[in-house]
């Protein structure tokens, strides 16, 4: 007897395995075709400008993934802040620019985002020459980890948002490192689709990330922030940035590397 029962609960339980895909969509779905709230239209007319830029489809899509986001993905309020909607859909506007065109996978690693009304501290662990380790603070505006957690400061989002051309955008970089971190550690190389995909990557991207070092060594100005010649998963968060504020400049200046983020990303920005 108790042979049947387990054999009728691991039927179940891979039954339900094979169906929480569809259960996810379907209220996925739900969440999209309800009204998007006229409160949250306000936020991103007052908050997001970049949302004016986008064509009328992808101004839909977007609301519909914003709706999705903020039922899934819970935020944590840090440093004395109080979480309004407001902050929350400004947040969720611009993490789902990431998300247009592609097929949403909402960043499935994300389990919270941390929100700290501005900078905060972190501590870090940093050997030195001489083989000890310091423990070293650092000032932050944003940070992604691959234990699931986006935090970030709520100025620097302001800050961020208020200027869609500026090349600058923290909550576009630390969702960058989540897509990248769905790999395991971030290394500059997300999920692509094909091994052909990976080895254009490496070579455009490898590229480019050195040309940035040596541009830095030499004191010569670059399109992308110098904070990208820190290492490849850097760069991938910097060339993100600018290829949604700055599209114009980086497909004249870096054509190869606009390519690659327009196959990644599935967006056009020239365009908008």
């Amino acid at each position: 007897m108790a042979f049947y029962l387990a054999c009728g609960l691991a039927v179940l339980f891979v039954a339900w395995l094979l169906a929480r895909p569809w259960l996810v969509e379907r209220r996925r779905a739900r969440l999209r075709s309800r009204p998007f709230p006229a409160a949250w239209r306000r936020v991103l007319q007052q908050r997001v400008p970049y949302f004016a830029r986008l064509p009328p489809d992808m101004q839909l899509q977007l609301k519909q993934h914003i709706q999705v986001f903020l039922a899934e993905k819970p935020f944590l309020a840090c440093g004395g802040i109080r979480l309004t909607d407001e902050i929350r859909v400004t947040i969720a506007a611009q993490a789902c620019l990431l998300l247009l065109n592609r097929p949403a996978g909402y960043f499935p690693n994300l389990r919270q985002i941390l929100v700290y009304p501005g900078p905060f501290l972190v501590n870090r662990a940093s050997p030195d020459g001489a083989g000890l380790v310091q423990d070293l603070r650092q000032v932050l505006a944003g940070e992604s980890w691959s234990q699931g957690q986006v935090v970030l400061s709520w100025n620097d989002v302001l800050e961020g948002a208020a200027d869609p051309c500026d090349g600058h955008n923290v909550v576009i970089h630390e969702f960058a490192h989540q897509l990248d971190q769905e790999t395991g550690h971030a290394n500059g190389a997300p999920l692509l689709r094909s091994r052909a995909s990976y080895r254009r990557w490496s070579k455009v991207l490898g590229d480019e990330f050195a040309r940035l070092q040596q541009r830095l060594e030499v004191g010569e100005n670059s399109l992308l922030s110098d904070y990208g010649a820190t290492d490849p998963a850097e760069f991938f968060a910097v060339s993100s940035e600018a290829f949604f504020e700055l599209p114009q400049a980086m497909a004249q200046q870096h054509p190869l590397l606009y390519e690659e983020l327009r196959r990644l990303y599935c967006v056009d920005p020239v365009c908008w």
